[in-house]
């Protein structure tokens, strides 16, 4: 089992190009199978989830490659209405192939899919807003299987009881050859729904209203492949700055998604770094001790702070002057390492959704394990500022997310290596 061993104290300095989205690429790949053509995907990042993704596609009967970071997917053969479990449970979002599969099918079979253990992340949503579109669905020896009553999607008018990322990226997946109109009120407004929504408009869809929230998407009798390059990873972004914060330096990172990741710098800001931001490339400068945050950190929907970078925070704050407290507003058990940092020296006390954060004067190195994705950047990010050294396992969460994350924390001037 593969770990990483970082020696920490060393302050950063360089630069690196920001990958491409995962959280765009996954929905954008599923959406790939609406065109019955041929997409071809520059930027896309080189990650265990987006294999995961290729293998579906794969299995439905595309033909999906890879060179460099770039995907081509050729949907034209895809015959093939049902996910194995097997795939399903490798990753979250391949919930997402459920509108795809749908849209342009009108049947498919999947299971409950897996990924992170982040507490109880209901599919309700998504299939009461199937159900909404014409879907007959049932469930049958762990299965579930849909199939639209009249052969293809109609447009329904549907409002989600929350702003859910994953739901409203699979009502758009399913609307975009559906009959007649579909309307979705309180949709999510994360960027990469814009993104897939750019995609799916070059590839002929009829779509209103990306990044607020009310969509409106006019059915297409089809779609068409196109040439498309995915955003930038605002996550990624907030994780490598959080670094740089945490062990002090100087980096520049390219190729990002200023306006996007706003949400974000602007808390970072508090902790007393300089930012600057030009054009697609950030420069951060950290030389003092960061501060603490002085107001209550809520995860909150886009253009709220973001879930994803709770964590990657939190080791900056666990060596900060002062007390932070985070609430978590999204998911159940997205504290899971506040223990391995509390292993690092870490004042951390969980209290349901919230967690107080007391800064102590420096954190040290241990023998801690990524839990999920972006609690495995946490402790990298914390090992980074550690004395002594730091020997994390687990790395399969943070591959899912992360583009060789050893290269890019050494390009910036890390002690790092993969064992």
């Amino acid at each position: 089992m593969q770990k990483l061993v970082i020696e920490g104290g060393k302050r950063l300095r360089g630069e690196v190009v920001l990958q491409g989205s995962k959280n765009s690429s996954l929905p954008i790949m599923a959406g790939a199978i609406l065109t019955g053509g041929e997409c071809v995907l520059e930027n896309c990042p080189i990650l265990t989830d987006i294999y995961s993704a290729s293998r579906i596609l794969n299995n439905l009967g595309c033909r999906c490659s890879f060179s460099g970071n770039t995907a081509v997917i050729d949907s034209s053969g895809a015959n093939c209405c049902e996910i194995p479990e097997k795939l399903m449970r490798e990753m979250r979002s391949s919930i997402m192939f459920m509108g795809a599969m749908l849209g342009r099918m009108g049947e498919c079979t999947v299971s409950i899919p897996g990924g992170c253990e982040l507490g109880s992340r209901p599919i309700d949503m998504h299939l009461s807003a199937m159900k909404k579109m014409g879907a007959d669905i049932r469930e049958e020896n762990g299965r579930i299987i849909c199939k639209m009553t009249s052969g293809k999607p109609r447009g329904a008018k549907i409002s989600l009881p929350f702003p859910s990322v994953g739901a409203t990226e699979n009502i758009i997946l399913c609307a975009v050859l559906a009959e007649g109109e579909t309307v979705i009120n309180n949709s999510a407004r994360e960027p990469e729904i814009e993104d897939l929504c750019r995609f799916l408009q070059k590839c002929g869809a009829e779509i209103k209203g990306a990044g607020e929230s009310r969509i409106v998407i006019r059915g297409r009798e089809k779609l068409h492949g196109c040439e498309y390059r995915i955003m930038p990873d605002r996550i990624a972004c907030a994780t490598y700055l959080s670094m740089a914060v945490s062990a002090g330096g100087e980096i520049i990172l390219k190729n990002c998604c200023i306006p996007e990741t706003e949400p974000f710098l602007s808390v970072l800001e508090q902790t007393g770094c300089s930012l600057y931001a030009k054009n697609d490339n950030i420069y951060l400068r950290s030389s003092l001790r960061p501060k603490a945050v002085r107001d209550r950190i809520r995860t909150m929907p886009h253009p709220g702070f973001p879930t994803d970078a709770q964590a990657v925070l939190m080791a900056v704050l666990a060596c900060a002057d002062g007390t932070s407290v985070f609430e978590e507003n999204i998911f159940d058990c997205r504290y899971r390492h506040a223990d391995e940092l509390v292993k690092m020296g870490a004042d951390i006390q969980v209290m349901g959704k919230i967690a107080v954060v007391k800064g102590v004067e420096r954190l040290h190195g241990a023998n801690v394990e990524a839990t999920d994705l972006r609690g495995g950047a946490s402790l990298v990010c914390g090992a980074l500022s550690a004395e002594g050294t730091t020997v994390i396992e687990g790395l399969n969460h943070i591959d899912r997310g992360y583009e060789k994350i050893e290269r890019a924390v050494g390009l910036l001037g890390g002690n790092i290596k993969r064992v």
